[in-house]
């Protein structure tokens, strides 16, 4: 096998698309995974000459299809001028070199198109050392015959010593490469845990955006909080994460991530090496689950979902279901139909905003246990804790008469309780 980055020109590449399914597997299901494995296509900037749905009574060893129907496949992709085969399946090493050797031409699969994707995405240096590193992890077993490949990379651990094989050379190039880039993510990871205690000392409530690519996760964090991040209608349109501050009726403080949309066969590697942005998931006080109600496989996508925040042991947080889209009439006919699979929902356009106001009016209900309000009346002498009221609440309101400040303020809970009661009033002042 060779690397797909590696050889990428600026001629766009023409993919022929293999689909894999058992006997049993239901049609519909069927077209809908060869549906987004041609947006993937798309996303990745490659051109379609053709696709192949193939029946599998069991999995082959060596081809993963049969050799039968490998060379089939191999001249319909060889008349239309197919210079590229993408399988929506992970192939093993072995079958990946088995099928390029049938083939002819470069053989990719779905965990290896998705790897592209991100690497082309991603934006921040986080980002592309997440990357890197899940491509590596990757490469790691694949390297046999790919030692051209990692010719091209710079640096290494030195000179070749006595009797070493090119292959050990390889794997330990690569091996130490993996121990820097998770050194690096370690305290990116330990740099966020410091900002997080810094958010929670203050009162910050963390929520967090998670849902299935392209469900307009970042079309709602733009409408909620101006944050101007790109918005396209792609898959992965958005890789690096993006906090904003969200203001709610209650005017708690709280901080919004928008995160990496998920997607069914979603690679282990990438779940493994985004574990430093997923934390963000892991951490929030809320998950603000956004589903694209209009979507026809959306039980499916929200299945998804689910698999992936069971994996980063989140899926046990409190969980709001936004149904997106439900200005059309089936996204708003299958909102209705799945509300009652989540003890919290709301309907909204994020797009047009309809049903913005009623999302952050429900997030401030799900957290008012978090924050306390307030009216307080202090002595103006009592500078430290007024400034402390300012450091770690949001002050609505203050007002000096004689010798006291009037203040209306919210506060997160565990820092109210440790308030002056006398200097807690009724009513405003």
């Amino acid at each position: 096998m060779t690397d797909p980055a590696a050889t990428r020109s600026d001629a766009p590449e023409r993919a022929w698309l293999i689909s894999t399914h058992m006997d049993e597997t239901p049609r519909a299901e069927v077209e809908d995974s060869l549906r987004e494995l041609r947006a993937l296509a798309g996303t990745a900037q490659a051109e379609v000459a053709g696709e192949t749905i193939c029946r599998l009574r069991a999995i082959q060893a060596a081809t993963f299809i049969g050799r039968g129907k490998a060379e089939q496949i191999a001249a319909e992709a060889s008349s239309a001028g197919a210079n590229l085969v993408i399988f929506d399946d992970e192939l093993s090493p072995a079958q990946g070199r088995t099928l390029e050797n049938l083939f002819k031409i470069r053989v990719v699969d779905r965990t290896q198109l998705i790897l592209d994707i991100f690497a082309q995405r991603a934006q921040t240096l986080e980002g592309r050392l997440q990357i890197e590193l899940a491509q590596l992890r990757y490469l790691l077993p694949r390297l046999m015959g790919m030692w051209t490949h990692l010719e091209r990379q710079k640096g290494g651990i030195g000179l070749k010593g006595p009797g070493e094989k090119q292959l050990e050379l390889d794997r330990r190039r690569i091996t130490q490469r993996i121990t820097r880039i998770r050194s690096q993510l370690q305290d990116v990871r330990n740099r966020r845990a410091e900002l997080r205690r810094g958010r929670r000392r203050h009162g910050w409530a963390l929520l967090a955006l998670v849902g299935y690519t392209n469900a307009g996760k970042s079309t709602l964090l733009n409408h909620l909080t101006q944050a101007g991040v790109l918005a396209d209608d792609q898959l992965f349109a958005t890789l690096d994460p993006t906090t904003r501050q969200i203001h709610l009726p209650n005017h708690q403080p709280c901080l919004l991530t928008d995160t990496v949309g998920f997607i069914r066969k979603l690679p282990h590697h990438l779940v493994e090496a985004f574990k430093a942005t997923l934390e963000e998931v892991v951490e929030a006080d809320l998950l603000i689950h956004v589903i694209d109600a209009s979507q026809t496989r959306v039980d499916e996508q929200i299945n998804a979902v689910h698999t992936v925040l069971r994996e980063l042991d989140a899926h046990t947080k409190p969980i709001l279901a936004v149904f997106n889209k439900t200005d059309l009439e089936r996204g708003r006919n299958q909102a209705l139909r799945l509300a009652d699979r989540f003890s919290h929902s709301v309907m909204i356009s994020a797009l047009t905003g309809e049903g913005t106001e009623a999302l952050r009016q429900t997030i401030a209900d799900l957290l008012r246990d978090r924050v306390t309000h307030l009216h307080l009346r202090i002595p103006a002498g009592e500078g430290r804790a007024i400034a402390s009221l300012h450091a770690n609440g949001k002050v609505i309101a203050q007002k000096v008469r004689g010798k006291y400040l009037y203040i209306e303020a919210i506060l997160a809970a565990r820092f109210a309780a440790a308030i002056n009661p006398d200097w807690i009033r009724d009513e405003p002042g």
